[in-house]
């Protein structure tokens, strides 16, 4: 094993690579740092994971080069959802994720980086169908993996300024079904336009909307860098919470969760909730509770 993995001065403090490689790489200061390096394979593996996922590639081994041969990505988290990895710049380092559908067709919930090697990868897993844009932010390469598809691209009018070519434009805040078991619920909140997809009443892709914090244990909303209005996302809370069920929680930022849909549940009423308290603030991306 290569013992001497490190983080270079390009870190952005995105918190993808402490996602992947936890109690590896943690932050220290405002960005990441490996603060132990791997001890056996299945460690060395998450750094791996870490470095293929980090948008500005800063988590290096000694050599200075990753080997192609050990991208674990497309990583599956189960039988129907894997994580895309190679997280984008463009895309302030969004996770991005490739469902599987019953039908046998996939689905890509935002983008990775673009890459034509990557695309590749993707359509020999099946056909490509849609592309799913949670939101503004996340919308940089969607274009580009939808027509290398020839799939739907699909975003919320209130975002479209971000995709004007989009082929699906969601409109107003009503459920509306993508595919069999595949719903967008519009939640203008981070954005005007954003949106989260729940597939199988088990997958729920939050974009930016909600994640995980390892700080509270929790499902909370990014408050510090909510765009457009954290009333508008509280009142989205309010009209929407009850109604999603899902088990697992697989956001843009933030860390994902499996967790039964009863405690799923519980917790976003509660986050609907605290929310409703929350009042306008400067968007602090410091004050982000990874």
């Amino acid at each position: 094993m290569d013992n001497d993995w490190y983080v270079d001065d390009r870190c952005t403090d995105c918190d993808v690579a402490r996602q992947l490689a936890p109690g590896l790489i943690d932050r220290v200061g405002r960005r990441s740092e490996v603060v132990r390096q791997p001890r056996d394979a299945a460690e060395e593996r998450a750094v791996h994971a870490a470095a293929f996922a980090c948008p500005t590639r800063s988590v290096r081994p000694a050599s200075g080069r990753l080997d192609p041969a050990l991208d674990p990505f497309p990583l599956a988290l189960d039988a129907t959802v894997s994580l895309c990895g190679h997280n984008s710049r463009r895309t302030a380092g969004a996770n991005s994720y490739l469902v599987r559908r019953p039908a046998g067709n996939l689905v890509l919930v935002d983008t990775p980086r673009w890459s034509e090697a990557l695309a590749a990868k993707y359509a020999a897993l099946g056909p490509v169908t849609d592309v799913l844009l949670t939101h503004r932010d996340h919308a940089a390469h969607g274009r580009r993996y939808a027509d290398r598809f020839a799939a739907r691209l699909w975003i919320h009018e209130g975002d479209l300024a971000a995709a004007p070519d989009a082929d699906m434009v969601l409109r107003g805040t009503e459920s509306t079904e993508v595919g069999p078991g595949l719903v967008a619920h519009p939640l203008p909140g981070h954005t005007r336009g954003s949106v989260l997809y729940v597939a199988d009443e088990r997958y729920c892709f939050s974009g930016d909307s909600f994640y995980w914090s390892r700080t509270t244990g929790d499902i909370e909303v990014a408050e510090s860098v909510t765009w457009y209005s954290i009333e508008e996302l509280a009142a989205s809370l309010a009209r929407t919470a009850g109604r999603l069920r899902f088990e697992w929680l697989l956001p843009g930022h933030g860390d994902r969760r499996h967790l039964p849909a009863e405690h799923m549940a519980e917790r976003l009423r509660q986050l609907a909730v605290r929310t409703r308290q929350l009042t306008p603030r400067p968007v602090d991306f410091t004050a982000m509770r990874w």
